[in-house]
């Protein structure tokens, strides 16, 4: 069992704590970093008892009908909280908005927060954020996918304002000292990136992320090679070389083993430890030693991964948080209030 789970059982006594279902707790001070975010929220300030329901009877309507709505919440979610903190600020519509950004290229399900939004409106009006609406429909969308349904803080408001010129998630191929320095900029620390960079056991990729390590990896003109020559042969029929403007750019699954399913599975770290991860990113979670331990570990042990993904996306969920009386709530998810 990772360290993490022995610090919760030692301080077990010392803090609040909330369970999650298979045992393992969180711990509200270091799941987040605002004090003014309380589970059930809405229900504990009797302003909207039932957000948290409202919200999943929408989400098991949309992923019924599409199970992609799992990674690309995932992927909004993250595209927001690491920016200037989990402010829906990337929900903002706008020719110089965050998810006009080119990192946020092919970020999707906003249509889904727009009619959760919608409904919350008729029932509560001005009342819940679309910060915690996008924490809530994520938790609720990857446990359809299998990931633990763990507790999420809320009494988040919005954000403000929202500029493209902000986003600063790096590149894919980066390596792993620089993600974790990236993940450690944002409070987060070598547990957090090994665990939830594990998000990639489901969804795609464009190509153009790719193609780097297919042919010219470090411009040696040649393969990464630390990639398997099977990926590599598959990839390659998959993402032709990038020779022309205007060129298409295909999507490739980031999981294989998972594909069109789009389950939330350990597989992801047996990939990594056997060569074949896609992004240049995930495979060099074998060069950090404390993301190769985790990988090994969860590459065995899928409880042991959903209990972290647990601990890590609940604290990825605190980041730079708007409460009491900043930002605002707003009424329309797409533009602030006038």
């Amino acid at each position: 069992m990772m360290r993490r789970f022995g610090l919760v059982s030692v301080l077990f006594f010392m803090v609040a704590v909330v369970p999650l279902s298979h045992g393992i707790v969180l711990e509200k001070d270091e799941v987040v970093d605002r004090e003014h975010l309380e589970w059930h929220y809405y229900k504990i300030h009797q302003t909207c008892n039932d957000t948290e329901a409202f919200i999943k009877h929408q989400v098991d309507k949309f992923y019924e009908a599409d199970k992609t709505i799992a990674p690309k919440l995932l992927r909004l979610l993250y595209s927001d909280c690491f920016v200037t903190g989990c402010d829906a600020s990337i929900l903002l519509d706008g020719a110089d908005s965050e998810k006009m950004a080119p990192q946020n290229r092919g970020l999707g399900a906003f249509i889904i927060i727009d009619k959760i939004k919608e409904v919350l409106e008729s029932y509560c009006p001005g009342v819940v954020s679309c910060a915690d609406i996008l924490n809530l429909a994520t938790r609720d969308a990857l446990h359809m996918a299998g990931a633990p349904s763990y507790p999420v803080f809320t009494g988040r408001r919005d954000g403000m304002s929202s500029s493209k010129a902000s986003v600063d998630l790096p590149s894919p191929s980066i390596s792993a000292n620089e993600a974790l320095a990236y993940f450690e900029s944002k409070g987060l620390d070598a547990d957090d990136m090994g665990t939830l960079l594990g998000a990639h056991t489901m969804g795609k990729t464009h190509c153009s992320y790719v193609v780097d390590r297919l042919y010219n990896f470090k411009n040696t003109g040649k393969p990464d090679p630390a990639l398997n020559q099977t990926l590599l042969t598959k990839l390659r029929a998959e993402c032709p070389p990038r020779t022309q403007k205007g060129q298409t750019d295909p999507l490739v699954f980031l999981n294989p083993d998972s594909g069109s399913n789009y389950k939330f599975t350990n597989s992801y770290y047996s990939r990594v430890l056997s060569h074949q991860a896609v992004l240049g990113v995930d495979q060099q979670l074998l060069y950090n030693s404390d993301a190769l331990l985790i990988s090994q570990e969860f590459a065995i042990s899928f409880e042991d991964f959903r209990k972290s993904f647990a601990f890590s996306i609940s604290r990825m969920g605190g980041i730079g948080v708007l409460t009491g009386k900043e930002g605002e709530i707003r009424k329309d998810c797409r533009r602030i209030n006038s």
